[in-house]
């Protein structure tokens, strides 16, 4: 493969940020005509991975922690440290901004909802509703006006919410517009019980029936329903592997040089996330880390038809891992705006009626 260096761009800070990536994931994302946004905790940044013309450019924007992502053309929510994120695509604000004729979509903030801190994992938008992975307390939840957060379901092996984090569930998986599908890293009761047997402890649950599907699972993440079939990151081995309900076995597809976290697919392109996890407390005694060879951080593509590696995106330096992968379908070069008082003070999204008796003229900006 040949490689080249992405063109990075953020004006927001000035850490090391380089990456590197194979010359064709340009023309994968034309191609497909999609974007990425992933989420990188560690090292504070949501990145937007888009194609610049004849370049790949990575795009940053700071946030606090930010971890899980669900996304549309419409609609990207982020969790954070102790806040969900909602941010709406305004294509009218994208046809103003710099360079002209460049961006074909805008996110903008439109609400942000105090959860606390309750570690936010996966996230998704199941229609309009937005569901999410709260690690702390155990259980899935959604959001309203009144509370901090609705748990809506929890594992039957967790006899009560706490802030203890007693099985690190982190994974959701939707199928038929319904959240379906569960990771832990542990069937245990007890604070932060999981770590006990980290190694192959992790469960995949199915939520419908409260059946445990795989047991003895190496960190498991990112489950997925996607062509039939039910997709999974064991992120110990560092590998993507899919679930065989009448073995009930997991079949491993593809090892990669990384802890694999984050996952979406298009056609027949898994996008992955890889970690360059560090031999620590928490990931001492996996697989991974037990192998000699050298762990990378970026986003791998794998052809799930051929199981090869077809193109990455590696990064270096102040980036060292990333929590989630999302696709931005039918969105080649998408601005999202974290904070931008004279452009979020300038931009109005109104009901289709109310727009219909707008007077344009006096709009400077809308």
């Amino acid at each position: 493969m040949n490689v080249s260096q992405a063109k990075q761009s953020t004006g927001q800070d000035l850490e090391p940020l380089r990456s590197i990536h194979t010359q064709n994931l340009r023309e994968i994302l034309v191609e497909c005509g999609i974007s990425l946004v992933i989420s990188t905790y560690q090292a504070g940044k949501v990145v937007v991975i888009r194609a610049d013309q004849r370049e790949l450019n990575t795009h940053f924007r700071v946030f606090e922690q930010p971890m899980g992502i669900a996304a549309d053309r419409e609609k990207l929510a982020l969790g954070t440290a102790y806040e969900v994120w909602e941010l709406r695509n305004v294509p009218a604000v994208a046809k103003k901004l710099k360079p002209p004729r460049r961006h074909d979509a805008c996110f903008l903030p439109r609400n942000r909802h105090i959860t606390g801190d309750i570690d936010i994992h996966e996230m998704a938008y199941c229609g309009d509703e937005l569901w999410f992975v709260n690690t702390r307390f155990s259980c899935l939840c959604t959001l309203d006006r009144k509370n901090s957060f609705v748990p809506r379901w929890r594992p039957p092996f967790i006899s009560a919410y706490d802030l203890g984090d007693r099985c690190h569930l982190n994974g959701l998986g939707i199928r038929d517009q319904k959240p379906r599908y569960v990771t832990a890293l542990g069937e245990t009761n007890t604070d932060k019980g999981w770590r006990g047997n980290k190694r192959n402890g992790g469960v995949l649950m199915d939520i419908t029936t409260n059946k445990i599907l795989a047991r003895g699972l190496s960190m498991p993440h990112s489950p997925r329903w996607y062509r039939d079939r039910l997709w999974l990151l064991e992120s110990g081995y560092g590998s993507l592997s899919a679930f065989d309900f009448k073995t009930g076995k997991l079949e491993t597809l593809i090892n990669l040089p990384g802890f694999t976290r984050g996952l979406s697919f298009w056609g027949p392109l898994a996008f992955i996330g890889l970690s360059q996890v560090r031999e620590t407390a928490v990931f001492s005694g996996l697989p991974i880390t037990e192998r000699r060879e050298e762990r990378f951080c970026g986003v791998w593509v794998v052809n799930i038809e051929t199981a090869q590696v077809i193109a990455f995106l590696r990064f270096e330096d102040a980036v060292q891992e990333i929590f989630a992968v999302s696709i931005l379908p039918g969105i080649r070069y998408p601005e999202l705006i974290n904070w931008d008082q004279t452009l979020l003070s300038s931009s109005f999204i109104l009901p289709d009626e109310a727009i219909a008796e707008v007077d344009f003229s006096k709009l400077s900006t809308f």
